[in-house]
């Protein structure tokens, strides 16, 4: 009954709706269930898993990050026209795009925590900014063509391996990063972001530095869509239209894995899976004959659906819990009373008033 109620649940639905659609996908063209098209499908969906990721931890700490797909864009153009044709510049240029992407999501941390101001705001200040830049350099036409060597990194792979003959670089670097993502989760900083979205005032109580681990959250997102722009690069040339809307997807998936929006509730591998989920959509919508054009459609429904879907759920938890109250924990607040759940058991003690990501 417990395998049931997860299941159904807003992070666990994720995983069987991909696989209801994995299979549609696979009765109407049997060749993707080959072990080689299924490391295609990995290899394409990395990028967005990987730009989800860096989101997960932004929204889990009840902020947004609109900047990720321009700073995929310019981290392309960065990479196209300083490499070049020459191997030599390949690592010199990695360490810049790193640092880049480090610079950007210090700065959209610091005006966000430091200066008070929306995250929505400075990172829509900055998508447009960093679009700008793009334009200025490039001229809103394709430029720059970086060696092989750097376009291997997302296009090539392990060959001649048994059973699945090629394994991508792509998919091998998702899953480190997941790994390390899951570890980061792990780590007080993952549970200090979780209690930052749920209950902030908490966390000042407990004498942590609240603004710093919010900062390196931003860092995250900004270090997550500099690593897919790598990949990108690879299949998808140097453009500045690569990266567009990057950012909306990675949302749409984090909250199609059941993550909160505001913050203190989520599951990151549930978050990858969303990523997985779009992907499988939109490959099933486009071998059904559906135009591309409504992807878009699709999506703004998809999160629709999905925030509505985890509301529901999250209520009938909390009446189910009211209807059977355990007296060895906190009741929950009077129907129109102010919902205030109990801090994160990290920072109880320190008692709290104000709460943030309850829907």
């Amino acid at each position: 009954m417990k395998a049931l109620r997860a299941l159904v649940s807003p992070q666990g639905a994720v995983f069987l709706l991909l696989v209801i659609l994995l299979v549609a996908v696979m009765v109407l063209n049997p060749n993707f269930a080959e072990p080689g098209q299924l490391m295609r499908f990995i290899q394409r969906v990395a990028p967005i898993a990987i730009v989800a990721i860096g989101q997960y931890f932004v929204i889990i700490a009840g902020e947004f990050d609109l900047s990720q797909g321009s700073l995929i864009t310019a981290q392309v153009i960065i990479a196209g026209n300083l490499v070049g044709q020459d191997d030599a510049r390949t690592l010199p240029v990695l360490g810049l795009m790193l640092v880049f992407g480090v610079v950007v999501g210090l700065v959209n941390g610091i005006l966000t925590t430091l200066l008070k101001v929306p995250s929505f705001i400075v990172t829509l200040g900055m998508m447009l900014a960093l679009l700008g830049g793009v334009k200025w350099w490039t001229g809103g036409a394709a430029t720059g063509n970086p060696a092989d060597s750097f376009r291997e990194i997302g296009r090539g792979g392990i060959r001649d391996v048994p059973l699945l003959d090629f394994i991508p670089w792509s998919v091998l670097i998702l899953a480190a990063w997941l790994a390390l993502g899951i570890w980061v989760t792990r780590r007080p900083l993952g549970k200090l972001l979780i209690a930052i979205g749920d209950n902030a005032r908490s966390v000042d109580y407990a004498g942590a530095r609240r603004s710093w681990d919010t900062i390196q959250a931003f860092v995250i997102s900004a270090l997550s869509a500099s690593l897919s722009a790598v990949l990108l690069v690879g299949y998808a040339g140097v453009h500045p239209s690569v990266g567009t809307g990057y950012e909306f997807i990675a949302i749409t998936a984090v909250v199609l894995g059941g993550v909160v929006l505001g913050g203190g509730r989520g599951w990151i591998v549930s978050a990858v899976a969303g990523a997985f989920v779009l992907e499988a959509l939109f490959l099933l919508l486009n071998i059904a004959g559906v135009p591309s054009t409504l992807r878009d459609a699709v999506q703004g429904v998809i999160i629709i659906a999905a925030v509505a879907y985890s509301a529901v759920s999250f209520r009938s938890r909390r009446r189910a819990a009211r209807s059977s109250p355990d007296p060895g924990k906190e009741q929950e607040p009077p129907q129109g009373g102010p919902a205030q759940p109990p801090a994160p058991s990290a920072l109880a003690s320190e008692g709290s008033t104000e709460t943030r990501g309850v829907q």
